[in-house]
């Protein structure tokens, strides 16, 4: 599986907004076209952050189910403009493999992320991922091309502390 770690900056105030459009418009959708959608997630120190996590089976079923949401789907074809029009930022993308099996969703009400250079070790981590080298097969989304690992852990800790939104899987 591959794995985008998406962090949003967004407008000041329009993150209500955004999380809005995304759980009536982009959940079904997207994994209508294959992508999982593994978690959605507020910034707690950031009030003008979303960070989402989705999930594909290889790099080129990435493309395919991105031009099936993006350029020929209904649902940003709708609502695209709007989503847009809550973001400062929305290239800082990590691409990454899982270490190990993602887990099936489970109830918390908060997690860590731990992203770092190199491997973190963390007492029960909920997942873990390394950086995915490969070339991005849908440039029209720009990803990182720094090399990062990271670790998601249920709880509070240092880090990017996490809180699901409503229709989070992994509330």
């Amino acid at each position: 599986m591959i794995v985008e770690l998406r962090q949003y900056t967004l407008k000041p105030g329009a993150r209500d907004t955004l999380v809005d459009i995304f759980e009536r418009h982009f959940i079904d959708t997207q994994e209508a076209v294959g992508i999982t959608l593994i978690g959605l997630f507020y910034d707690l120190d950031n009030p003008d952050k979303f960070v989402w996590l989705r999930g594909f089976p290889d790099m080129d079923s990435r493309k395919a189910s991105l031009i099936a949401f993006y350029e020929q789907g209904e649902a940003w074809k709708t609502h695209g403009r709007a989503a847009n029009a809550t973001m400062l930022d929305s290239d800082d993308v990590l691409l990454l493999e899982p270490i190990g099996d993602l887990p099936p969703a489970s109830a918390c009400g908060q997690y860590t992320a731990v992203i770092s250079p190199t491997p973190v070790d963390v007492a029960e981590p909920v997942m873990r991922f390394k950086p995915l080298v490969a070339q991005n097969t849908y440039p029209r989304l720009p990803v990182r091309e720094d090399q990062m690992f990271v670790t998601v852990f249920a709880g509070d800790g240092e880090g990017l502390r996490l809180k699901p939104t409503a229709a989070s899987a992994m509330r």
